[in-house]
């Protein structure tokens, strides 16, 4: 859509322009129409606007014609997703680890005595049943050969120790220092009961998170009965576990050190988790005493959250045509299943979606979309890197349109994405503006365009000015100082300008019967002391035509369109006389012409 705009009251000619100024944000808001200059609306006819306005009188002589094309743009840079590589996993977090080192040295202690580093400073308490009988103690090769009194090991004390060296030589500690939890079941404990639970809230970054847990394990006397880990993740009074069966370490164990069975177990599935922080509890479901030797340590919760990025298939794209907006599910590398995620993302004013292009490859996938808004859940299979949601949408109006994080609600299980945006551009209208002082079409001998100033079709904006001190027209009379401009430009919103104007001053034709100190061309005809035929001329309307007799007729503030209605040319005088001659004083056209549009020629 076209809207050509003459400043300072001059006729305005075009369609109707809906305009998409800029927010600091990066949205669009969408004002009600406006017309820019000083322009106001007589009505309207098939889509065409005519306005104009009268001035009072003026000392020079001026045609001003801005042809302005409705090309409202945003100036918000074009943003980058938060991951470069949406579809590449990235490695999980981990939010919490608990090694049982902070302030240890060669003593041993129990668990509701030992400190956990900052920042959390975690502690922990257990079922008194799993603080007694040789249980609950954390151990190392380090300490003295005696158990600490009252600890109920007995004989099994030196086992009791080894459990922290067996651990270290399998995660690549030091055997010799390294400390861990030891549960020696000299007695009965109870099923189910809690051998070990925080009693500190661990804070994540964010709530709705997929978690995940590991754990580095051990277990002797596996000729008994096992024991049975059972490890949960707390959001307040709510248990989850993180098992679809217990941990034994002494069914395939990662390895077997000195005769204890260790490894690393990491939960089956990750949990979303809804919480903003996080507790641990761990049972032991072995109802049996013989046997049921364990020790934990290098306790892990891993934020295994997959992150949602927005893209578009397109940095730049003309109005009115489709982008693929994508939004891109990846998962992290240990690429575990992720089951229930889901967010919404709404559009920046301006942007629609095309809700029947809606489509996903995600398992269980359901999008939901509407023009304003897209909304989906799925799920991320086991070994799957990631999956997509995408969907068409565009614009009717030129900007740049920018999706950020504060556009997704109502998000679980992802991660936040970074700003995406797409530019929607209006064709590039080439500028083509004329101007020049003056004219004779004569059937023997005329006078060319004076002092010509020419933008003939430009691609790139430009400017050329031209002028002259006076013009003698031999028979006709003279004109005095003339200046003419010819200028295209765009503005930070990519608005583009095409703009015409020439003054004449000193007007003297045929022996006084036209005459003028200085006469102005807007909208309507301003002139400073015009007479035709000796009779003043004030305020003429547009297209005013007089006649003269036995001379012929004089129009003022002539008013043409040509090229489609997308260029507009305007004369200050235009006299013809009886005998064929034509005479034009301060001539100004200006248009811009539509990609594969025919170069009008110069009036």
């Amino acid at each position: 859509m076209v809207t050509l705009v003459a400043w300072g009251g001059v006729e305005t000619i075009g369609l109707r322009r809906p305009n998409s100024p800029e927010r600091s944000d990066g949205n669009q808001t969408q004002p009600p129409d406006q017309t820019y200059g000083a322009a106001s609306d007589r009505g309207t006819d098939n889509g065409l606007r005519r306005t104009g306005e009268s001035e009072g009188m003026k000392p020079t002589v001026r045609l001003l014609l801005p042809l302005v094309l409705a090309a409202a743009a945003l100036t918000v840079p074009l943003g980058g997703s938060a991951v470069a590589d949406p579809g590449v996993p990235k490695a999980p977090v981990t939010v919490f680890t608990e090694d049982f080192e902070n302030g240890m040295g060669a003593d041993p202690i129990l668990l509701p005595s030992y400190l956990g580093p900052p920042p959390v400073n975690e502690t922990y308490t257990a079922d008194p049943l799993w603080l007694a009988a040789c249980n609950g103690w954390l151990t190392s090769a380090q300490n003295p050969a005696t158990e600490p009194p009252g600890a109920g090991c007995g004989a099994f004390w030196g086992a009791a120790k080894q459990f922290a060296s067996d651990l270290a030589t399998w995660s690549g500690a030091d055997p010799a220092t390294n400390h861990a939890l030891v549960n020696y079941t000299s007695a009965y404990a109870g099923v189910d009961n809690a051998q070990l639970e925080t009693t500190t809230p661990i804070p994540l970054s964010g709530a709705s998170r997929f978690l995940t847990f590991a754990v580095d394990a051990a277990a002797r006397g596996c000729n008994g009965y096992h024991p049975l880990l059972k490890f949960y993740l707390l959001d307040g009074g709510t248990a989850i576990p993180t098992f679809a069966n217990p941990i034994d370490p002494c069914v395939n164990p990662g390895a077997v050190v000195n005769g204890t069975s260790v490894g690393t177990y990491v939960s089956d599935s990750p949990q979303l988790f809804a919480g903003s922080s996080v507790g641990i509890r761990l049972l032991n479901g072995q109802s049996q005493s013989y046997g049921n030797d364990s020790s934990v340590d290098n306790i892990r919760i891993i934020d295994v959250t997959p992150q949602l990025d927005k893209t578009f298939s397109a940095a730049t794209a003309p109005v009115g045509t489709g982008v693929t907006m994508t939004f891109t599910i990846t998962n992290t590398t240990e690429l575990a299943a992720k089951n229930g995620w889901t967010f919404t993302d709404t559009l920046p004013a301006g942007l629609v979606a095309q809700p029947s292009t809606a489509t996903s490859d995600c398992a269980g996938g359901v999008v939901t979309a509407s023009a304003s808004s897209v909304s989906a859940t799925g799920n991320l299979t086991a070994g799957q890197a990631a999956c997509t949601v995408s969907i068409q949408v565009s614009a009717a109006h030129a900007g740049t349109y920018t999706n950020c994080a504060t556009n997704v609600s109502n998000v679980a299980g992802l991660l936040l994405p970074g700003c995406s945006s797409v530019r929607f551009t209006l064709p590039e209208y080439l500028f083509d503006a004329h101007a020049h002082g003056g004219m004779v079409i004569a059937p023997l001998l005329g006078v060319p365009p004076i002092a010509p100033a020419d933008l003939s079709c430009a691609t790139a904006p430009a400017t050329h000015t031209n002028g002259v001190l006076n013009v003698p027209l031999p028979t006709l009379g003279s004109l005095g100082v003339i200046n003419n401009r010819a200028s295209g430009t765009v503005d930070a919103q990519d608005r583009r300008t095409a703009t015409a104007s020439s003054a004449t001053a000193d007007v003297r034709l045929l022996a006084g019967v036209v005459s003028a100190d200085a006469v102005t061309s807007t909208a309507t005809a301003q002139d400073v002391n015009l007479r035709v035929a000796g009779v003043p001329v004030v305020n003429p309307a547009v297209n005013l035509t007089i006649n003269v007799p036995l001379v012929g007729t004089v129009v003022v503030n002539e008013h043409t369109t040509f090229a489609g209605g997308y260029g507009v040319i305007v004369n200050a005088l235009h006299i013809k006389l009886i005998g064929g001659t034509d005479i034009i004083v301060s001539h100004a056209q200006a248009a811009l012409i539509p990609p594969g549009g025919l170069c009008p020629p110069r009036g």
